[in-house]
């Protein structure tokens, strides 16, 4: 399989670790799911990218913590392909990983691929501000995926 170039904004089909199961002692996530790559940058005197991802779920954010969630808007989930329903970035949960890793994930539609595209540049701008508020509001944690 050929790995796309990761960048900012491209959605992957990634085994996603929740920092709380990380916390409690899991290595391997229990599902796949969709994840938005929100940074991406070489390794200093290495030829390796490392990759930050956040997950998009189905799942409500819970209304005491709201902030730490961002709805997708559905013309940006139906531009890259996700079912009508509605889908929440999860601004706090952070993989950090060498490029491309053992977690990334085929897609189960095209297993030729693993990634859906790119969020649209607006959105992702809306994305990225809205993780660098919620790291002033808390200090955010990345769970490493590649040791």
């Amino acid at each position: 399989m050929k790995f796309p170039e990761p960048a900012p904004g491209l959605v992957i089909r990634y085994s996603f670790l929740w920092k709380e199961d990380y916390d409690g002692g899991k290595y391997e996530a229990s599902k796949d799911r969709l994840c938005a790559i929100v940074l991406a940058a070489k390794v200093k005197d290495t030829a390796a990218t490392q990759v930050v991802v956040i997950p998009i779920t189905h799942s409500e954010p819970d209304p005491a913590d709201a902030s730490a969630s961002l709805e997708m808007p559905a013309a940006v989930a139906k531009s890259i392909g996700l079912d009508a329903g509605r889908h929440w970035l999860r601004l706090t949960q952070l993989n950090r990983f060498i490029w491309p890793g053992y977690d990334l994930r085929p897609r189960p539609d095209d297993p030729s691929r693993v990634d859906y595209g790119f969020i649209p540049e607006e959105f992702f701008n809306q994305v990225k501000a809205a993780i660098i508020a919620e790291n002033r509001r808390r200090s955010l944690s990345f769970t490493p995926r590649d040791e």
